[in-house]
């Protein structure tokens, strides 16, 4: 099964970078990870954050495999735990589709975006920096498939 993180921002910082990159090489095989980087549209003042929203997602809709799941990340989405998140993970591992999930631009994620998910996930009610993002999603989905393998890296 293929994970893949799509995420609107490029030239983040070397501590997102290597913490992304820690987790994503922990992952085992059976659940590779990888990371799509879309360069942001640039915000001028002739447009708005809906037509920056509007073209960033025609890029990401372009970077999804056909027939994945997609998960788009959103403050509003549904909470899961992390037991949660595993438990849909082994559901996922059996059905065999790519597995997307989406962290947005600066103004967020477009509405159609939004409709093409399968889901909307929240990491935390609160707004969390977009780089910060996919650490944080990185080190859960790792540790969701510490759970599967029953690694001690999670504790109940």
């Amino acid at each position: 099964m293929k994970l893949h993180i799509i995420a609107v921002g490029h030239k983040m910082p070397d501590w997102i970078s290597d913490g992304y990159n820690e987790f994503a090489k922990r992952m085992p095989r059976d659940f590779a990870l990888t990371l799509t980087e879309l360069k942001p549209d640039k915000r001028i003042s002739a447009r708005t954050p809906q037509q920056v929203m509007a073209e960033e997602a025609e890029r990401i809709l372009a970077a999804i495999p056909t027939d994945a799941r997609v998960l788009a990340m959103d403050e509003r989405g549904a909470n899961w735990t992390t037991m949660k998140l595993a438990e849909n993970m082994k559901q996922w591992q059996i059905d065999g589709r790519e597995t997307v999930f989406i962290i947005g631009g600066t103004d967020g994620l477009d509405p159609k975006i939004k409709q093409r998910a399968d889901q909307l996930l929240q990491l935390s009610a609160m707004t969390l920096p977009h780089g910060m993002v996919r650490v944080m999603l990185a080190e859960q989905l790792y540790r969701a498939v510490s759970i599967l393998n029953n690694h001690p890296y999670h504790r109940e």
